[in-house]
């Protein structure tokens, strides 16, 4: 393998890492949550309000952290950058939360919870704080910190399932088991039994201020000073990364807020719907984690690389080992999804783990979309990778307005996986036009296709096998995928 792309893997590797190991820790609260919240329409709650959190999430920060991986590779002074880049989060924070708190009470009444107002505070919190560590963690990535960016990413999260753990079984069983001792006593005058899922609102309320705590060493040392010409000229930059950033949350999270008002069923068993979505959605967790890991490492990367003279073969190999991984990963956990089923949720949710094979190919496809959009990034031309985002959200919406009230989230899991594979093919068509690169479309195409294949012939088998031979045959299609991989890359190395 090429150095570069081995120092572009090990970060990956640190990244993901990191990542697993607080997703990980974040995916026990899986079985916890399904576990407190038995009706799923409970654990629906929890899935459309942060189906909410993840659209204002993406308005809270328009788009700095990529302007500020953009400018502080261009400019002389990055301090500069980043300090423009944390006053304007800064004054736009009290913005947005000062609203959502001032309209709390219509805004709960308005999502169907009246009289809950404190859920919108505690988010409009929860954002603000979010926001505020943005930049100081892409500095972490455009710095090549992986190891501290990995261990206040795990920080956050331990944080967050202690608190859950702590609030919703810990608490519980103590008051259960001694509730007639004077701590109990002393407890009910803070706790409130029937909160119920506010309790993981407010975990993450916790986990959010801790990690802003982490950071103050870095608030403390900042120029607190806003440059308006370069502000200006990296706004100019950003907002169309907003309108991609929203338009990326309407391929992501729209089937799941949409769900509860498009079935048409009683608004109890649309919930339950919902809440078995959300919770499948979550069995793609691998690829999820992976894709993730490697956009974390690869965003500073690929804007590090731009002005070297080999950067787009640079780039064309790293799309190929990024599908060649990403497919091993499909496979893998479509063969062996029964035993996650097991691990991370209860019967209750089995009967979604049809779309999981679905989502997790829709991931690849995004996976493989964040690549191509560094033809708009290093070309300036987010407008019109604004556009390629807006035409995958109007799309989502459309065929979700229509699949969902017949087929429910099968429909919109489908949704998502064609809006993807769409999205992939405009900016590749687009990316050849403005900054062309030579990927491995054969070699591409064929992981993908073989990948599929073997998945298909998995699902065939185990019906007709017993439970210990097909784990034997599931483990077989998953080495026959990696010695094919292997094979291609010692016969047909990638260019360079």
């Amino acid at each position: 393998m090429h150095p570069v792309l081995r120092r572009l893997a090990g970060q990956t590797v640190i990244y993901g890492l990191g990542t697993i190991v607080s997703r990980f820790l974040n995916y026990l609260l899986l079985p916890v949550h399904t576990a407190v919240f038995r009706d799923p329409k409970e654990y629906g709650v929890i899935t459309e309000f942060y189906a909410y959190v993840a659209f204002l999430n993406i308005v809270f920060v328009y788009g700095l952290e990529t302007a500020f991986f953009r400018f502080a590779t261009l400019e002389n002074d990055a301090r500069r950058v980043y300090s423009t880049g944390m006053m304007s989060l800064l004054l736009s924070t009290l913005l947005f939360s000062g609203l959502l708190v001032g309209f709390s009470e219509p805004l709960a009444a308005s999502m169907g919870y009246p009289g809950q107002e404190e859920f919108v505070i505690w988010f409009a919190c929860i954002l603000g704080l979010d926001a505020l560590v943005a930049l100081p963690f892409a500095r972490l990535r455009l710095e090549q910190r992986p190891l501290r960016f990995a261990a206040y990413r795990l920080i956050n999260v331990s944080v967050n399932v202690g608190c859950n753990l702590l609030l919703l079984a810990g608490i519980p069983w103590w008051l259960r088991e001694h509730s007639d001792q004077a701590l109990s006593h002393w407890i009910l005058r803070w706790y409130d039994p029937g909160l119920g899922v506010g309790y993981v609102f407010i975990a993450n309320l916790v986990a959010s201020a801790v990690t802003l705590l982490l950071f103050a060493r870095q608030f403390f040392s900042i120029r607190w000073h806003m440059n308006w010409s370069l502000w200006r000229r990296m706004l100019h930059y950003s907002l169309p990364l907003v309108v991609v950033g929203l338009a990326g949350m309407v391929d992501e999270m729209l089937s799941r807020a949409m769900l509860k008002y498009r079935l048409q069923i009683p608004a109890e068993e649309a919930l339950h719907q919902l809440g078995v979505f959300g919770a499948n959605y979550k069995l793609a967790v691998l690829m999820t984690l992976f894709v993730q890991a490697f956009r974390m490492a690869a965003e500073p990367f690929f804007f590090n690389e731009a002005h070297k003279q080999d950067a787009r073969m640079t780039y064309a190999r790293v799309m190929n080992y990024f599908v060649a991984a990403g497919g091993g990963i499909f496979l893998a956990v479509s063969l062996f999804l029964h035993w996650l089923q097991r691990l991370f949720v209860t019967e209750a949710y089995y009967e979604g783990a049809a779309v999981v094979p679905i989502l997790l190919m829709a991931q690849l496809f995004l996976g493989v979309y964040y690549n191509l959009t560094i033809w708009y990034k290093l070309t300036d031309q987010t407008r019109l990778g604004a556009w390629v985002a807006v035409y995958g959200a109007v799309f989502t919406f459309a065929l979700n307005w229509f699949l969902i009230p017949q087929y429910g989230y099968v429909g919109a899991s489908w949704v998502t996986f064609f809006c993807y594979l769409t999205m992939v093919l405009i900016s590749y068509v687009l990316g050849q036009r403005y900054y062309p690169v030579p990927y491995a479309i054969r070699r591409i195409v064929l992981y993908l296709l073989a990948a599929s294949a073997l998945f298909g012939v998995g699902a065939l088998l185990r019906p007709l096998l017993a439970a210990g031979v097909y784990e034997l045959v599931a483990a077989a299609l998953v080495a026959a995928y990696c010695m094919l991989v292997m094979r291609m890359e010692k016969a047909r190395p990638t260019p360079s």
